[in-house]
């Protein structure tokens, strides 16, 4: 597939920690869907979910895409955000390994460019839907 894909990704967590959900919604460049998944995670925190459902994405892709493409994550998680884009240190060690596992699959994708940016969560109604849709199966 050429041109660019939108990957938007949600985790959210009912308690914090809690009942813990994942959502996964992508796009191509004319907002027309690719896929779409939700998973329950069981106890999570809401960081750990976010993590995890950047995770789902990234497995997703390296399954499903093996021609080089453009790849722009979305999430309203600043924090996952900024720690993937390595301007934020990763204190929480638990935290640190999620991300190590998500910058090792992000090598196993072919891309021409990859961004992982912050959208305000208006912007990522989709994938929150997925989330809790994950979280009220799971209860």
């Amino acid at each position: 597939m050429q041109g660019k894909i939108i990957v938007f990704t949600d985790g959210g967590s009912r308690g914090n920690p809690g009942p813990a959900g994942i959502g996964v919604f992508v796009t191509d460049e004319n907002n027309q869907e690719i896929h779409r998944e939700y998973k329950f995670l069981g106890i999570k925190t809401n960081n750990e979910a976010e993590y995890l459902a950047m995770n789902l994405a990234l497995n997703y892709l390296k399954n499903n895409f093996k021609e080089k493409t453009a790849i722009v994550f979305k999430l309203d998680s600043k924090l996952v955000v900024e720690q993937m884009n390595k301007n934020w240190k990763i204190k929480e060690a638990h935290l640190r390994i999620l991300a190590e596992e998500n910058w090792k699959l992000l090598k196993l994708i072919p891309y021409s460019s990859c961004e992982i940016k912050h959208i305000p969560r208006i912007e990522n109604q989709m994938a929150d839907m997925l989330a809790n849709q994950a979280m009220d199966d799971g209860k």
